[in-house]
């Protein structure tokens, strides 16, 4: 167990961060602490999904309050140094860290779980406190007031048992013990927790309902401290100095905090930036799995969503409530986006839903093919053709399986707007961007292509596609040429072949029409 009263430990977790190539200053974050502190808004609880910087924080925190620390000489070169209270607070207090991430390895149970907690904090009590006999007492806070000092306490992953669905029928028995631990008890100055799932609410009698939380929904106040900023990513990619912006910010842009600033995941922005090369780190990093597995907790009713997101599109929704830690399996679509936004796997923002960026695209393409998505499924299946089709000049293939789509039994493919027909794009090119970087509406030329299909691989064949309803296929064509749609490609690829494609659908004969010339 990851526990420990006035340790160094933070600080070289902390210093190692310091140290790194790309290392972001998010110090400021305890000013707004310090404010705080042995006030009645001492408890804070910040949630945000995985990789958000939430331990790094927490290690910060406690590396700059810990009195048995001298981190002088780190803070002195950091943003809070200017602050007006900095001396004051710096390595002033008892703090006590704890992270709920392990478990025991006597057993499985959550009595092994618990004891584990409490026998490693009394352990750390009485070796800084000998006149303390653990026998003499019913409880930790009991040892704590005797101890006839004050403290400051740091929790991460508060939210472990929760989060991975382990001792639920104790759950309660838990924040019952957090709940004796800091409430009404005046030993305690601080206490900052961190996790990824925000706290149950039973009443206003919660167990925690002192805490004030601060979530990737609702922070107004401290949201651009987790997750990196633009501004902020924009100074890495220029002390990089190779790998260029509008890429990273392609794959890994998305999020918004409450007040609009947008954030990026730090630990893919960071391997992107050390290895000059974007794709999935972060997914990588989780059971990401999940994606699918909320998808399938209420498929049929979220589906249409599902598929114009990935579209790209976004979702009119109001999401009222957060997903919280012990609330079960989510059923309604409002709990399944809720739980899938807390865990950062969507983004919402003003009422709209949508997938936040290419690392989380390719997971929920990855999901559609699960056969619990039925026949969207099998069009993704036969996406292959239509990319070999396309490239072979086979329109026919093309019409026939734009026509299957279309009349599939899912009710967004049947073209009631322009949109429709854009979903029906996206399910039947879905493999093309297992080899192809496929951008929506990309501005090129002298205008907004409606889909431009760029290769990753260099002997692959770059093509723009233009959608018409209730128009013709050579007028797509005319539209590719007078607007200089391969224009980007000319300029930034060097290609010389690019391929127009122009596609029609006919709302009164039901028809659809394609022509694939090259430019």
């Amino acid at each position: 167990m990851n526990m420990y009263l006035n340790t160094c430990k933070p600080l070289e977790n902390f210093k190692s961060l310091y140290k790194s190539k790309y290392f972001v200053d998010k110090s400021l974050i305890i000013e707004n602490l310090n404010e705080r502190i042995g006030t009645s808004d001492k408890f804070l609880c910040i949630t945000r999904p995985r990789r958000f910087g939430k331990s790094s924080v927490a290690d910060m925190i406690s590396s700059y309050y810990s009195k048995a620390l001298d981190s002088k000489e780190v803070f002195d070169s950091l943003k809070i140094s200017k602050a007006n209270n900095y001396d004051e607070h710096l390595n002033k207090y008892n703090v006590i860290n704890i992270s709920f991430n392990e478990i025991s390895e006597i057993g499985n149970k959550y009595e092994d779980y618990i004891k584990m907690i409490r026998e490693t904090l009394k352990k750390d009590i009485v070796e800084k406190y000998p006149h303390i006999n653990p026998s003499e007492y019913f409880n930790i806070s009991s040892m704590l007031q005797d101890t006839g000092d004050k403290f400051i306490f740091v929790f991460d992953e508060w939210d472990y048992i929760f989060n991975n669905n382990l001792f639920i029928e104790n759950q309660n028995d838990f924040l019952e013990f957090l709940r004796n631990l800091l409430k009404d008890q005046p030993y305690v100055l601080l206490c900052y927790m961190t996790g990824v799932l925000p706290i149950k609410k039973y009443s206003s009698g919660s167990a925690l309902n002192m805490f004030d939380e601060f979530t990737f929904l609702k922070d107004r106040i401290l949201g651009e401290y987790f997750g990196f900023t633009e501004a902020e990513v924009k100074k890495l990619c220029a002390e990089n100095g190779e790998i260029d912006f509008n890429e990273l910010e392609s794959w890994y842009n998305g999020y918004l905090t409450a007040k609009g600033v947008k954030v990026y995941n730090p630990r893919s922005v960071v391997k992107a930036l050390l290895n000059n090369h974007c794709e999935s780190y972060w997914t990588n990093t989780g059971a990401m799995d999940e994606v699918a597995q909320y998808l399938k907790y209420n498929t049929l009713e979220i589906r249409d969503d599902v598929i114009q997101m990935v579209s790209g599109a976004e979702v009119d929704i109001t999401i009222d409530e957060e997903f919280r830690a012990g609330q079960g399996n989510p059923r309604t679509k409002e709990e399944i986006y809720s739980a899938m936004i807390v865990l950062g796997f969507l983004s919402y923002y003003d009422g709209y839903l949508k997938i936040p960026n290419q690392e989380l695209m390719k997971e929920f393409q990855k999901a559609l093919r699960d056969e619990s998505f039925g026949y969207v499924s099998e069009i993704i299946e036969n996406s292959r053709k239509m990319l070999k089709a396309t490239v072979n000049y086979d329109t026919k293939t093309v019409e026939s399986i734009l026509h299957d789509i279309h009349n599939s039994e899912i009710p967004i493919l049947k073209y009631s707007d322009e949109n429709s027909l854009s979903c029906v794009l996206t399910l039947a090119y879905l493999a093309a961007r297992d080899t192809y970087r496929v951008e929506r509406e990309e501005k090129s030329g002298k205008g907004y292509s409606d889909f431009s299909f760029h290769p990753r691989r260099k002997n692959d064949i770059p093509f723009i596609v233009e959608l018409k309803k209730d128009g013709t296929p050579e007028a797509a064509i005319k539209q590719i040429r007078e607007k200089e749609y391969v224009q980007k490609f000319r300029k930034e690829y060097k290609y010389k072949k690019v391929l127009a494609v122009g596609i029609c659908y006919n709302s009164d004969t039901k028809e659809h029409n394609c022509i694939i010339e090259e430019i």
